[in-house]
């Protein structure tokens, strides 16, 4: 059995405040908002880390998906910002690879 939290959410077994959803990804808010506008996009295959693939297509869309939204949510033309975390030292903490988007205020940087 996988323990993944993102698998369960993909599953159906814990509920998400989805964004969007398709075949491939999977978009929803995040639970600790860093800005007020703050969701992730997830590949609906378990990948533990970026360092785990070579798929840019599928790479590529968690990016489309994220500028998508943030046009349909309407802060794409102030600006937000597109990250992964990867391992440990990166900040990952879900082991499931994972985009955050993040807008709707000034970003700084470097972040934290």
């Amino acid at each position: 059995m996988n323990d993944c939290l993102f698998c369960k959410m993909i599953n159906g077994d814990i509920p998400v405040n989805k964004i969007y959803e398709d075949e491939n990804v999977l978009a929803f808010y995040d639970i600790n908002l860093q800005a007020p506008h703050h969701f992730l996009v997830i590949p609906k295959i378990h990948i533990k880390t970026l360092n785990d693939t070579d798929d840019a297509k599928l790479l590529g869309k968690l990016i489309l998906t994220a500028s998508c939204i943030a046009k349909e949510l309407g802060f794409s033309d102030g600006g937000y910002r597109v990250v992964m975390n990867c391992n440990e030292q990166g900040g990952q903490t879900v082991y499931h690879i994972h985009l955050h988007c993040l807008g709707g205020r000034a970003l700084t940087w470097p972040p934290g």
